[in-house]
């Protein structure tokens, strides 16, 4: 697959989802000249931890994309409530519609199906519905996968891995959280790249393929 020229969303139940799930990827796609738009549904202020600014998620993803490359253009940010997600469905879904009908994508990543978390299986059903004529691929948090669908790996490098772990250490508020720590980002990079014969890549959940 090849990415110069597509546009490409990611949508992110909360901020940091789209960087774990598919921070590297995105610095791949950046790389090869392609468009990419960040989609983040909530800043999380409900659980923003003590001693630091409600709005404190809004600013680290702002930074975190601003180092994977993305231009603060390309940033939406939404406010809804934490956990609650599912209670605001069809806004999430007419907000999504929206954004589909002003940039057409042709390959939107987002949670997989087998995604527990409910605000992540809240944005994974509302986004196919709203992005049914895309590609999509699901990405991969495997602390909330029961199982994951290795149908596609995207092939990195190490300095795009590098990215994704820059990327994540915006996230102040999140240090410490066993699946932000660079050993276990490196690590899940290196066996999706062993099954594949390459040293890094990503793998994810193949939802729908549209081939022109």
């Amino acid at each position: 697959m090849k990415f110069k020229g597509k546009k490409i969303v990611v949508l992110a139940p909360h901020t940091d989802d789209g960087e774990l799930g598919c921070g590297a990827t995105i610095a791949k796609i950046l790389d090869e000249g392609a468009s990419v738009y960040y989609v983040a549904l909530s800043t999380a202020e409900q659980s923003v931890p003590e001693g630091f600014p409600k709005n404190r998620l809004e600013i680290e993803v702002k930074e975190a994309t601003r180092a994977l490359g993305i231009p603060e253009s390309n940033l939406f940010i939404f406010k809804h409530e934490v956990r609650k997600l599912n209670y605001v469905r069809q806004e999430i879904l007419e907000g999504l519609v929206e954004i589909r009908n002003n940039i057409q994508p042709d390959i939107v990543f987002l949670p997989s199906s087998k995604d527990i978390h409910q605000d992540h299986l809240t944005v994974m059903q509302e986004g196919i519905r709203a992005f049914k004529y895309s590609t999509i691929l699901g990405y991969e948090l495997i602390w909330n996968n029961l199982s994951f669908e290795t149908d596609c790996f995207i092939k990195i490098t190490q300095a795009q891995l590098d990215r994704k772990i820059a990327a994540l250490k915006c996230y102040k508020t999140q240090e410490g959280k066993a699946y932000m720590d660079p050993k276990f980002i490196t690590s899940l990079a290196t066996v999706r790249g062993t099954q594949i014969g390459s040293e890094y890549a990503e793998a994810f959940e193949l939802i729908r393929w549209i081939i022109e």
